[in-house]
């Protein structure tokens, strides 16, 4: 079994530096844990909250936790003992070294809650997804994600090219290091193992009393919106729970890190856009398992292949940022005249229009929506037609068609 390096790995670093505390946020199992392990000085001591005897501990007299464990510490799911926080708090405010407490948990909210509440701005936060395409396929880390020419031309060199199949097959795969590793090798058997782990543990600390079952079936009819506006009204009925249950359990996705939205793009001089979000899973494997998509092929060719790709690359464009440890401010924009743009990214000043496409052949009209915002106060940029063509190429002065390997 490899180890594959992350980005995130520089940013770590470099933020530990400079702040006495870091947290690593992120959803079960995409490599937090690991990565911190592998970039820590051999003097860092590791200590998981999942022991129970050093939950305990932590809970009943964190004082005493903190002074057998000394730093640099790392901390594995601290949510477990939110009491940790005040007494960390104490030690950064005495003049805790840079790089003493690095601090993970896979309840993302939960713990940007506690930081906000006893760290704020005595903490650097980064969230972790997992593996992008880049450090699974890729060969160099070519940072954040951006329509320039260059910027373009430099990852199409680093990264690998791959066709519309060999494209399903990456979106099939995910991103989970056990498997993409060689740890685990039965797909099935692990997203099985890990929707039954997440259910019982992420799921049954945040809320009590929730028929695991039909959880279940709700991940998969969410699975099966992905990259879709969410209607929240027909998930609640594909699984026979009220409009408020399923409003309820999108939450719990989202503050688990399992799900995450695109807000629509509107200003003052756009008003007839829609008001709903997009809905979007970080890890596409889990998309396919839990959507019954049992090879490439199959899904290359079944109903939610174009919507999967969407999220794809979604998700691929928020990895980029994320790894550098920089928001990003991407929406989606439709109107009530129908037109449509699949990603609006805010970079430099400017918006950018994506479209995103199956076709490896996009034609001109791919592109017809993005005039519309001409009509922001923000002034428009270079845009893009993200597709499963194999070479970077363009539509016109304006418009690069980016091959989807590429980002």
């Amino acid at each position: 079994m490899a180890y594959i390096k992350r980005d995130i790995e520089a940013t770590i670093l470099e933020l530990s530096r400079s702040y006495s505390a870091l947290i690593l946020t992120g959803p079960r199992q995409v490599g937090k844990t690991t990565a911190l392990q592998k970039i820590a000085a051999r003097d860092r001591k590791y200590i998981t909250l999942d022991d129970i005897e050093a939950r305990r501990l932590a809970q009943t007299d964190p004082e005493l936790f903190l002074s057998l464990n000394p730093v640099p510490l790392l901390i594995d799911e601290v949510q477990y003992a939110p009491e940790l926080f005040s007494y960390i708090k104490i030690s950064v405010d005495k003049g805790a070294a840079a790089g003493s407490f690095w601090i993970t948990g896979s309840q993302t909210f939960s713990l940007m809650r506690l930081a906000q509440e006893s760290l704020a701005g005595r903490v650097a936060i980064l969230r972790m997804s997992g593996l992008s395409q880049r450090e699974i396929y890729g060969q160099a880390d070519t940072g954040p994600f951006t329509l320039s020419l260059p910027d373009l031309q430099k990852r199409a060199l680093s990264g690998s090219p791959t066709d519309t199949l060999g494209q399903y097959e990456r979106i099939w795969r995910g991103s989970m290091p056990a498997l993409i590793s060689g740890k685990h090798s039965n797909r099935d058997v692990f997203y099985g193992s890990f929707l039954q782990s997440y259910i019982q543990r992420d799921i049954g600390d945040m809320m009590a009393r929730v028929d695991s079952l039909q959880f279940a079936d709700f991940l998969r009819a969410a699975a099966c919106r992905a990259g879709q506006t969410l209607n929240v009204h027909d998930i609640a009925g594909d699984v026979g729970v009220t409009d408020d249950t399923a409003k309820r359990w999108l939450m719990m996705l989202e503050k688990s890190g399992v799900i995450f939205y695109l807000r629509p793009y509107s200003n003052n001089l756009l008003k007839r856009t829609v008001k709903h979000p997009k809905m979007y899973f970080f890890d596409t494997g889990l998309v396919a398992y839990l959507a019954k998509y049992s090879t490439p092929e199959i899904l290359m060719n079944g109903a939610i292949n174009g919507s999967i790709l969407e999220n794809y690359v979604t998700s691929e464009i928020i990895k980029s940022y994320e790894n550098k440890g920089l928001d990003v401010n991407m929406h989606y924009y439709r109107d009530r005249d129908g037109k449509e743009i699949d990603v609006v990214l805010e970079e430099g000043g400017r918006l950018h229009p994506i479209e995103i496409k199956k076709t490896a052949s996009p034609k001109p009209e791919i592109a017809g929506a993005f005039k519309v915002l001409d009509n922001s106060q923000i002034p428009r940029g270079a845009g893009a037609v993200i597709c499963t063509k194999r070479e970077l190429s363009a539509i016109d002065r304006a418009t690069t068609i980016v091959p989807a390997w590429v980002i």
